[in-house]
C-alpha cells in the first residue's frame, strides 16, 4: 500500500476531516428511508476510527444521478440511518457548500458528524471544476477516501479537492479494496483463474486483454459467452450477441492461445424460447437451436468450470454465468460461486451482478474480498489506475 492511509494520520483530535464516502444507498419509495445500507455499513470502521480519535468528520457522497437540487435525492435519510448505527446525532448540512455548511463545519466539536447534502446537486462536482471543488475542500483540514465505488471518477469530491488538502488519506474501505486487487492481480498465486460473464463482450475487451498477460484460464460465462461461439462458426439461435464483436472475439480467441491460456467457452447450455422466468427450457449440447436462446451454462459447463476452479490458488470474478436473478436460470451461477467458496484459493469478486449473485447465494463469507464497486473493480481489473487513488498522498 504505496498511499498514506487514515491509520498514518497521527493527530486527528481537533481536526475538521472530509471524507469521501459512497452512500448511493436504495432508498424507500417515498425518499425517506435506507432501504438497503450495505454501503454505509462498510464506511463505519473509517468514520468510527475518526469519531474516537476526536476529530470533527465531514461526510460528502453523492445519491443517484440528480439533474439539479432534488429532494427525492436528498442524503439526509443517510445521515439519519447512519445515525442509529452510530448511536449519536448526525447533523445534516442543507448544502454541500455555502456559508451556512461552513458555519455548520466550522461549529463541530470534536468527535461530531456532519452529512454534507448531495454533490451531485450541482453539476460542477462531475467536471471537476477547480473553483467547486476549492469551496468544497474550504470546510476542512484533512482528506480521506473511502469511496472506492467512486475511486475511477476524477470529480471534485475524489480527485479535485485533494489539490487543497493535506494530507489525503485512503480510509479501510479503500485500503482493503487497493489490497486485495493489488494481491489478486500484482502478485497472484498459480493456477490463476478468471471467470467473465455478464452481457457484452464489448465491456470486457479491457479487462480480457489485461489478464490475458497473468492468468492461466479464463472461464467465460453469460450471455457475452454467445458472441465468441457464434464467432467459431457454431449456431445460437436467437441468444444475445454482439455482431459487430465477432473478429474481435476471432482474435481474443487467437490471442488466448498464442500465450497458452485455456479460454473455456459453454459446450451445453440451458435455453429458453422466451426472456421469461416462466418460458418453456431446455438442455442443449453444441449449437442452440433456432427460437432459443441460452440463458444459463449446462451442466456438463457446469462441472468442467467447478474443476477448473478447484486446483486454483487465485480467482477474480466478474460477471454472472446466466440470467441468475431468475431463479430457474440461476443454477450455473450458483454452481460456481459454490466451486469458488470449496476452493483453497484467494478469491476477488467485482461487479454488481456478480456480488448480487454471490450475496444471494449465501456464500459471501466464504470468499476472500467482495468489492464495493462495479465500474471502479473493472477498471482495476483492465489495468487501468483509478483517478481518486492516484491523487492520495504517498505513504
Amino acid at each position: 500500500m504505496a498511499k498514506m492511509t487514515v491509520a498514518d494520520i497521527e493527530v486527528l483530535k481537533g481536526k475538521r476531516v472530509l471524507v469521501r464516502v459512497d452512500f448511493n444507498v436504495p432508498l424507500s419509495d417515498d425518499g425517506k428511508e435506507v432501504k438497503d445500507d450495505t454501503r454505509i455499513r462498510a464506511a463505519l470502521p473509517t468514520i468510527k476510527h475518526l469519531v474516537e480519535a476526536g476529530a470533527r468528520v465531514i461526510l460528502a457522497s453523492h445519491l443517484g444521478r440528480p439533474k439539479g437540487p432534488d429532494p427525492k435525492l436528498s442524503l439526509a435519510p443517510a445521515a439519519a440511518h447512519l445515525g442509529k448505527l452510530l448511536d449519536i446525532s448526525v447533523k445534516m448540512a442543507p448544502d454541500c457548500v455555502g456559508a451556512e455548511t461552513e458555519e455548520l463545519a466550522k461549529g463541530l466539536a470534536d468527535g461530531e458528524v456532519l452529512m454534507l447534502e448531495n454533490v451531485r446537486f450541482h453539476k460542477e462536482e462531475k467536471k471537476n471544476d477547480p473553483a467547486f471543488a476549492e469551496k468544497l475542500a474550504s470546510v476542512a483540514e484533512l482528506y480521506v477516501n473511502d469511496a472506492f465505488g467512486s475511486a475511477h471518477r476524477a470529480h471534485c469530491s475524489t480527485e479535485g479537492v485533494t489539490k487543497s488538502l493535506s494530507p489525503a488519506a485512503a480510509g479501510f474501505l479503500l485500503q482493503k479494496e487497493i489490497e486485495a486487487f493489488d494481491k489478486a492481480l500484482g502478485r497472484p498465486a498459480k493456477p490463476f483463474v478468471a471467470i467473465l460473464g455478464g452481457a457484452k463482450v464489448s465491456d470486457k475487451i479491457g479487462v480480457i486483454k489485461n489478464l490475458l498477460g497473468k492468468v492461466d484460464s479464463i472461464l467465460i460465462g453469460g450471455a457475452m459467452a454467445y458472441t465468441f461461439i457464434k464467432a467459431q462458426g457454431t449456431g445460437v439461435g436467437k441468444s444475445l450477441t454482439e455482431d459487430d464483436k465477432l473478429d474481435l472475439a476471432r482474435e481474443l480467441l487467437a490471442e488466448a492461445k498464442a500465450k497458452g491460456v485455456a479460454m473455456m467457452l459453454p459446450t451445453d447450455h440451458v435455453v429458453a424460447d422466451d426472456f421469461k422466468a416462466d418460458a418453456n427450457a431446455k438442455t442443449v449440447e453444441g449449437a442452440i437451436p433456432e427460437g432459443w436462446m441460452g440463458v444459463d451454462i449446462g451442466p456438463k459447463t457446469t462441472k468442467a468450470f467447478a474443476s477448473a476452479v478447484a486446483g486454483a490458488k487465485t480467482v477474480v470474478w466478474n460477471g454472472p454465468m446466466g440470467v441468475f436473478e431468475m431463479e430457474p436460470f440461476s443454477k450455473g451461477t450458483f454452481a460456481v460461486a459454490k466451486a469458488v467458496a470449496d476452493s483453497d484459493c484467494v478469491s476477488v469478486v467485482g461487479g454488481g451482478d456478480s456480488v448480487r449473485a454471490i450475496n444471494e447465494s449465501g456464500l459471501a463469507d466464504e470468499f476472500t474480498h467482495i468489492s464495493t464497486g462495479g465500474g471502479a473493480s473493472l477498471e482495476l481489473l483492465e489495468g487501468k489506475v483509478l483517478p481518486g487513488i492516484a491523487a492520495l498522498t504517498e505513504k
